[in-house]
Formats: C-alpha cells, sequence, structure tokens
C-alpha cells in the first residue's frame, strides 16, 4: 500500500515538473520525452489538480496561455479514460445538451464561414447576414455559462479544494462574451473588414469547442464524483431560475426543493439563510426608500433614514395606506392597489423634481407563486446622478 501511494505522489510530482517546465518555457519535446509516461495516463483530476498548482506559483495570465497546449498534449489520455455519464435526468446531462446544441450553431456558421472567405463568393451581404443570425443563436449559451459559473462552481468550490482552474475557465466564458461583441461589430460594417473578421472566428471557434472538452472530460468527471447527489438536485431548483438553452427545461417534478436544515436564528429567504441583522442592514443600506403594504393595504414596513425620500414615522406601521395620503391624491392609491389586485397591472412608475433632485417612483405588485395580490411596494430613488451618467466605468476609481 505504502509503495503505491508513493508511486502515485511521484506521478504527480512529475506531472507538477512537466507542466511547470512549459510554464517556464524549457524545451517542449525533452519535456515530452522525459514524462511521457506519466503524460500517458493523466487523469481529469490530476489535471485540475496540476493547474491549481500553476496558478498558485505563476502569473493568472501566464498559465492562461499555456493552459490550452497542455490540455492539447494531455488530450489523448483524457479522452480515453471514460467516465460514467449521469443519468438523463441529471444536472450535468442537461448542461451536456446544451452543448450538442452549440455545437450544431458553430458547424453551421463554419459552413457560413468558408463561404463568405471563398474566392468565389457573389453576395457577401447575404452570408453576414445568416453569421448575424447565427451569432444571435449563441447568444443564448450565455445561460449555459451562467449556470456554470453562478451555480455548478460554488458546489465545486465547496467539494474539491484544488479548483482554481475555475477561473480560468471563467476567463475563457468572458473570451467567448467578448468575441461575440466584436462579431457583431464587424458584421454590421460595410464593406466587411474580412481580414479582421477572419481573425475574430477563428477565436470564437478556438474558445467554443475546447471548452466543451474541458468541461466534459475534465470539470464534470471530477465534479461528478465529488459532490453528493443531493447537491445536484438542489442545482436543478437553482437552475430553473436561471434558463436553459437549446433544451427542452427539466420537468418540474424533477425539480424540489431540498431541507437545508435552516440553524436557530437564521431566516431561509430562498435565495440565501440571513440573521435578522443581517436583514435590518440589507434593507437600511439599500440606496432606496421602500414602502411595504400588504394585501389588506395595511402599511407594514417602511425602511430606515439613510436613504430616505419621503417622511415616514412608525405610527404609519399598522395604518390603512389610504389614510397615510392627501384625500386629493387617495384616488390614484386605490386606482393602482385595486389594479394590482384584479391583476390588470403589475407596476406604476411616475418621476418627480423634488428640491433640486430628480425622483423615480415605482409602485410594484407583490404576487404569490400561483399569481395571487399579496401587497404593493413603494420604491422611491434619488436618480438625479444616474441620469448624468455617460460612457462606462470599468475600472475602481475612488478619487473622482
Amino acid at each position: 500500500m505504502s509503495e503505491s501511494i508513493a508511486d502515485a505522489k511521484m506521478h504527480y510530482l512529475n506531472l507538477q515538473a512537466y507542466c511547470s517546465g512549459m510554464v517556464e518555457g524549457k524545451n517542449g519535446k525533452a519535456l515530452y520525452e522525459k514524462y511521457k509516461d506519466e503524460i500517458a495516463v493523466v487523469t481529469a483530476a490530476e489535471t485540475m489538480q496540476v493547474l491549481d498548482y500553476l496558478l498558485q506559483h505563476y502569473p493568472f495570465e501566464v498559465v492562461k496561455n499555456i493552459a490550452g497546449k497542455l490540455i492539447n498534449i494531455f488530450y489523448k489520455s483524457l479522452k480515453q479514460q471514460p467516465w460514467v455519464k449521469p443519468a438523463e435526468d441529471h444536472f450535468l446531462s442537461y448542461l451536456m445538451l446544451e452543448n450538442r446544441g452549440v455545437e450544431k450553431i458553430i458547424n453551421e456558421m463554419r459552413v457560413v464561414v468558408k463561404a463568405l472567405f471563398s474566392q468565389s463568393v457573389n453576395d457577401e451581404n447575404e452570408l453576414a447576414a445568416q453569421l448575424l443570425q447565427n451569432l444571435n443563436g449563441l447568444k443564448s449559451y450565455e445561460l449555459h455559462y451562467i449556470k456554470k459559473e453562478n451555480i455548478l462552481f460554488p458546489f465545486i468550490e465547496s467539494t474539491f479544494s484544488q479548483h482554481r482552474c475555475l477561473q480560468l475557465m471563467w476567463s475563457f466564458h468572458d473570451d467567448f462574451r467578448k468575441t461575440l461583441k466584436r462579431l457583431e461589430e464587424l458584421l454590421m460594417h460595410d464593406p466587411l473588414k474580412k481580414d479582421l473578421l477572419n481573425k475574430e472566428f477563428g477565436r470564437l471557434f478556438f474558445v467554443v469547442l475546447p471548452i466543451i472538452f474541458r468541461e466534459e472530460q475534465i470539470v464534470y468527471p471530477v465534479a461528478y464524483r465529488a459532490i453528493p447527489e443531493s447537491a445536484w438536485l438542489e442545482m436543478l431548483v437553482q437552475a430553473h431560475e436561471t434558463g436553459w438553452c437549446y433544451i427542452n427545461p427539466p420537468r418540474k417534478s424533477t425539480v424540489y426543493k431540498t431541507d437545508k436544515g435552516i440553524a436557530s436564528g437564521m431566516t431561509d429567504l430562498d435565495t440565501g439563510v440571513l440573521k435578522r441583522e443581517q436583514i435590518i442592514r440589507l434593507f437600511e443600506n439599500l440606496p432606496v426608500d421602500i414602502t411595504f403594504v400588504d394585501e389588506d393595504d395595511t402599511v407594514r414596513y417602511f425602511s430606515g433614514g439613510k436613504h430616505r425620500i419621503f417622511p415616514r414615522s412608525n405610527a404609519i406601521i399598522g395604518r390603512k395606506v389610504q389614510n397615510c395620503h392627501p384625500p386629493e391624491s387617495v384616488h390614484i392609491v386605490n386606482r393602482i392597489v385595486e389594479a394590482f389586485r384584479n391583476g390588470s397591472k403589475d407596476e406604476a412608475n411616475f418621476w418627480i423634481n423634488l428640491k433640486g433632485k430628480f425622483i423615480y417612483i415605482r409602485y410594484i405588485a407583490l404576487r404569490s407563486s400561483t399569481g395571487e395580490y399579496k401587497g404593493t411596494i413603494e420604491v422611491s430613488q434619488d436618480v438625479t446622478e444616474i441620469r448624468s451618467l455617460e460612457g462606462e466605468r470599468r475600472l475602481l476609481n475612488w478619487e473622482e
């Protein structure tokens, strides 16, 4: 047993040495010859572990630039190591079906791209329009990446300690997003800048398809073994809100809540579990003025004074909302509440100038999961500064 453990450790250390040498720019052919026996049997888990090691010892961008090459070298071994796929109604199975959908779009695009760059092309505009249509189809794939980033990755992080390579994958997701945006701009340019288009389509194809391989031959096998069965059901619950692409969504009967085992003193908010003090602080610091009126037209809550626009006092709690307005405007309140109650409207918006500030006021109907009216929230916000914003700010600048 001890010899087996020692051999496994040496095998992993050799993989580390090989990958480190590649990152440091050493002779790739010599490194391969030295470590080819280790490369021939590398597993999905070892791939994640060695990338995790690299990210702890080398700059992120350096590792990102070499990651594709390393995985290509590991390709044969990873491909030859089959893993038992989950059942059809499993979270991962649905993700893999989405991959089949995007592969179909990519294959269609390749045919059109080839025609666009052929010598005998007659109507570039028609082909560009077709590619724009394909791009619109690719935009739905964003839902796939959102589910990975916000649902799958957190569960992997909590069950597989050497998970830093997920940040690499997220960065490649962002490359996909940027490439889609650039392609859309280029395809709408007249005349077409075909040299730039050619480069961007190359980037698109060399991002989407490799990510699929890395998902299905590295990340998914590791996740399937590491994450407990009950957690996969919770992922389906969360994905129901995010949505799916290219497939029929899972039946609602397969998506149900699991027992979260809420600790004493905590409140289950469905999308989180918070202490009473945390809930208070959260509402007090939202940059809006909030009032809640229940289904019986009774005021039940208003937020604290930090961002309050209209005066409030605790005396209004338990008071009918109609009594909180002057007689001249009560008819408007009643009209809003009645429209919310009968379901003909879900929102009423107003904006006013008040003491040199531009105030945006929204009344929003609250409904149960079956559509039953459960009250109204009034949300008021000073949007004076927001209205003046122009351009973009993508970097933190606290000096302004």
